[in-house]
């Protein structure tokens, strides 16, 4: 419904500009006002679209009322209505923005062809407000499932240079000389606050935020060099999460690790961060893990390598017999040092707590049972771990042969027919209901690749066919496969056959 609002001091010129405009438009409300005054407050409860505004009236005059009525959120078009056809008025109208005149008296035809193009005008940028909105809908919309893309890229899998910087600028992050990650743990049932929480830490800028696996999500973050790596971490959490109980709940915990001088390596900063949420006291909400104390023995420092270096890598391959044997190792290292069984238990008890929390971001859907550890000496310690990691491999593996062979090769049949397509690991994500880093998994260890990799492929090996076969400009062809960037097209066109689109036609036609 377009909303009109006629704006005069003479009741008989109100009503018939109302009847007019009423016969001539359809879909049309019109409310009336006998003066500047009222004109002000009906716009604010009426919020018109256009405005017909007579000039001389008793106490506030038309164009003093479009000035009040412009301070307004909504702001609608105006004609001015008047029999006074001077220069001085029509100069202040127009800086006033004004869009059209109408002399009284006027005719009928006159008054239905002025409001009618200023009605289409604003109809045409209403479409184009309408279409501006969806389009950034759609551009933050990308931009998240890009963000939460190259963070499963990065604490995952390999990226390449050419789209980790790509996808900095497209997400508009400024890389710094250092990054670290940390881990959030929501309490149980507020899952549903993840977007609230992403919305809160976007507005600090510097971050890239992952998805969110079961209850847990990662955060990387841009070292601030005017603060200290503690202070900016603290000051982050604080503000993100202390300032906001009511939407994050009492339970959360986070897990901090340290900085590093590369996104290289902000792998060893997410595994840090796990280890720093193992048996945390839940008043605290936040541990860094350079506050967490390595032990002195022999066998603490073995086990604190082994955590950090190796063991996530071999959960996520499902190296079972691996796991197994270094934590046979450890507890049999602990024995020759005589250490109490507790402790030891306690030791073994926290990897067993990291391989949840890795399943639980890779989202496989395996029943997790929890060990219950009875045993009084070290054998019978030895022989419950043994039968619990039996059990597990035999889960995995059932898992695992049930769901790979079909989906790898879904995927890769669906990549190559929709190529030219947004495909994420997001998208492939919902549409084949793995998780991220499970599908990043599986092309690494089934392809040899990344999923990125396999898409880039796909479109450089359509876009060779079409530059070889058809006339289409280089611009087109990049649109066709799915770069929207001709630019960035030819980038990765040159990196994968190390020549130009151009340079390729070329030498293709002169054969």
């Amino acid at each position: 419904m377009f909303k009109l609002l006629i704006v005069d001091d003479e009741e008989i010129e109100r009503k018939s500009m109302q009847v007019t405009l009423e016969q001539a438009f359809s879909n049309i409300e019109i409310k009336e006002a006998r003066n500047g005054r009222l004109a002000v407050e009906y716009a604010k409860t009426f919020e018109p679209d256009l405005v017909l505004m007579d000039i001389k009236m008793p106490g506030m005059d038309g164009l003093e009322a479009i000035k009040h009525i412009k301070k307004q959120p909504k702001q609608p078009k105006f004609i001015m209505v008047t029999a006074y056809d001077t220069f001085a008025y029509a100069k202040e109208a127009i800086r006033l923005g004004v869009k059209d005149y109408i002399l009284k008296p006027s005719k009928i035809n006159e008054i239905i062809s002025i409001v009618g193009q200023v009605i289409e005008q604003i109809k045409q940028e209403n479409a184009m407000k309408a279409k501006q909105l969806k389009q950034n809908h759609y551009f933050e919309k990308t931009k998240r499932v890009i963000e939460t893309d190259i963070v499963t890229q990065l604490l995952f899998d390999h990226v390449h240079d050419v789209h980790i910087d790509m996808a900095l600028e497209i997400l508009e992050i400024k890389p710094t000389k250092q990054v670290f990650a940390f881990v959030v743990l929501l309490p149980e049932g507020f899952e549903s606050q993840y977007p609230a929480l992403v919305n809160l830490m976007r507005k600090d800028g510097n971050v890239l935020i992952g998805a969110l696996y079961g209850r847990q999500f990662p955060v990387i973050v841009f070292r601030d060099q005017t603060q200290s790596f503690r202070s900016q971490a603290t000051e982050l959490i604080r503000r993100t999460f202390k300032k906001n109980r009511q939407t994050v709940g009492q339970g959360w915990i986070i897990g901090i690790g340290n900085p590093y001088d590369s996104l290289d390596q902000i792998q060893s900063s997410y595994h840090e961060a796990l280890i720093a949420l193992i048996d945390m006291d839940r008043s605290d909400h936040f541990r860094f893990y350079q506050d967490i104390p390595i032990g002195a023995n022999g066998c603490d420092q073995q086990f604190e390598k082994y955590r950090h270096k190796y063991f996530f890598d071999q959960v996520r391959l499902g190296e079972w017999d691996k796991i197994l044997e270094t934590c046979i190792n450890l507890i049999q290292c602990y024995q020759k040092e005589s250490t109490p069984l507790r402790v030891t238990q306690g030791r073994i008890l926290e990897l067993i707590w990291i391989i949840g929390r890795i399943l639980d971001e890779m989202n496989l859907k395996i029943k997790w049972e929890a060990i219950k550890v009875h045993s009084q000496d070290y054998p019978a310690f030895i022989e419950e771990i043994r039968l619990f990691f039996n059990r597990l491999k035999q889960k995995y593996v059932d898992y695992h042969q049930q769901l790979e062979v079909d989906s790898i090769k879904q995927m890769k049949k669906y990549i190559i027919d929709h190529s030219h397509e947004d495909i994420s690991l997001e998208f492939l994500s919902e549409r084949f209901d793995l998780s991220t880093i499970y599908i990043s998994k599986m092309f690494k260890e089934k392809l040899g690749m990344n999923y990125i990799d396999f898409l880039t492929e796909c479109r450089i090996d359509k876009a060779k066919a079409l530059i070889q076969t058809s006339e289409k400009s280089i611009k087109e062809i990049a649109l066709e496969v799915g770069y929207r960037d001709p630019n960035y097209f030819s980038k990765v066109f040159k990196k994968l056959t190390e020549v130009s689109p151009m340079t390729y036609r070329k030498k293709r036609r002169s054969d």
